[in-house]
């Protein structure tokens, strides 16, 4: 396998992987209310409240809302069914990237600019909505992790955009 076939599976590859991470997570967001009760159900036969009260409290308090949110107000929930779509969307961008690296690495720039966006907008937005602290700090990991296959994409596309711009040996050049 060449230096090029070889840098252009490893990117599809970590695109792959970085296509159904955003894919999983913006699909968990239509059932919402469905999870939260499953979590609930999970985190209390695991034991969790004895060793981690308030993470049990808070998902608790946020099932809480949720299911009187969706008894009453429904159409609350239709924001949670838009950011699913966006991130579906989103994936779907990076199929330019996947055809044509080179030409499409904005896409992927656009997204490590996405994932640094956020850390300001958890920090921000966290405690004007009543977010714990440390629910923003498991916000602002998936910016983090989501920069990490970007990054390792982004390097991959630049070393494969110098092998394509290098002359190939032995050819004559105009």
């Amino acid at each position: 396998m060449s230096d090029r076939a070889a840098l252009l599976k490893g990117i599809r590859t970590w695109l792959a992987f970085f296509v159904v991470c955003l894919a999983l997570s913006g699909a968990t967001a239509f059932p919402l209310v469905h999870e939260l009760r499953w979590t609930e159900d999970l985190l209390r036969a695991l034991s969790v409240p004895k060793h981690l009260p308030a993470l049990t409290d808070w998902i608790t308090h946020v099932r809480q809302g949720l299911d009187t949110a969706d008894a009453d107000y429904p159409f609350v929930l239709y924001g949670t069914d838009w950011l699913a779509f966006a991130h579906l969307v989103i994936a779907v961008a990076f199929y330019g990237p996947y055809r044509d690296p080179v030409r499409n690495i904005w896409v992927v720039e656009f997204a490590m600019i996405a994932c640094a966006g956020i850390i300001p907008l958890a920090l921000i937005c966290g405690p004007i909505r009543g977010i714990p602290f440390w629910w923003s700090v498991i916000d602002m990991s998936f910016g983090v992790f989501g920069v990490v296959p970007l990054h390792v994409v982004r390097k991959k596309i630049k070393r494969l955009e110098r092998l394509t711009s290098e002359p190939v040996p032995g050819l004559a050049t105009a």
